[in-house]
């Protein structure tokens, strides 16, 4: 084989030593795993986010609870994200008012940790595979530096052997050393970027789940308190029109 062939970037993979070679391959893997984890949690995200707002939509719309509950398990086999979160809620206050408690200070509490408990499942569940990534956009590039430090110390090592030494007999080690590394940042820098976007999106997610569980909190409170009249309140003068899409909150 000549000297272009061994420089070449599949000849000096296949030059490499036998540890090297492993190093590469575990790389290899490492970024394969970590890709097909960015295409699933993206996917996830999208239709966690898809469905959040189609949900928004139809709950602020106005109506009855139920009839949302009803609407829900209608359109959804398994149910995920925010609609997972209602109808924990949801499920919880028809259990209470069933078991005959009609007081706001022993249905709230029960409504909001059974959103609670909804909610940290379903995050759960959209973090799986974060650890991953950030396992493997963290330990990658030293792993690519250790095939290189062992690249390079076995080529002059060899170099040591000969009488006479020249850059051609320790470019090709040297070179091949140098794979590993780049494959250790090839396998890091997705993982890493993809880490904290996901992260970024999770966060966003996780606001957008706790406003939800307040504001189903106040709706489940102002259904349950007492029937007694609150005491009149000053008029207000009229808001000024807004075009923003008015919202309206469901009765029990």
């Amino acid at each position: 084989m000549n000297l272009a062939a061994d420089m070449s970037l599949w000849g000096l993979v296949m030059q490499a030593s036998t540890l090297v070679k492993a190093v590469m391959l575990l790389l290899l893997a490492a970024s394969v795993a970590s890709w097909a984890v960015i295409f699933a949690k993206r996917r996830r995200i999208k239709r966690v986010v898809k469905d959040m707002n189609r949900f928004e939509d139809r709950f602020w719309s106005g109506g009855n609870v139920r009839d949302i509950y009803d609407d829900v398990h209608r359109h959804s086999d398994s149910l995920e994200g925010m609609p997972a979160l209602f109808a924990a809620g949801y499920e919880e206050l028809k259990r209470r008012r069933e078991a005959g408690d009609t007081g706001r200070a022993e249905i709230v509490p029960s409504v909001q940790r059974a959103m609670r408990v909804a909610d940290s499942r379903e995050f759960e569940k959209l973090e799986s595979g974060l650890a991953f990534l950030a396992t493997v956009g963290s330990i990658s590039p030293y792993v690519g530096l250790f095939g290189t430090v062992w690249g390079i110390m076995s080529a002059f090592i060899g170099l040591g052997n000969v009488q006479q030494a020249s850059l051609s007999m320790v470019a090709p080690g040297i070179a091949e050393a140098l794979i590993a590394t780049a494959m250790g940042l090839f396998a890091a820098i997705p993982a890493v970027v993809a880490y904290n976007f996901f992260s970024n999106r999770l966060d966003f997610i996780d606001n957008r789940f706790d406003t939800f569980m307040d504001e189903m909190a106040g709706i489940v409170e102002r259904g349950v308190q007492s029937a007694t009249p609150p005491p009149p309140q000053p008029r207000e003068k009229p808001a000024a029109p807004s075009s923003e899409t008015p919202r309206t909150a469901p009765e029990l």
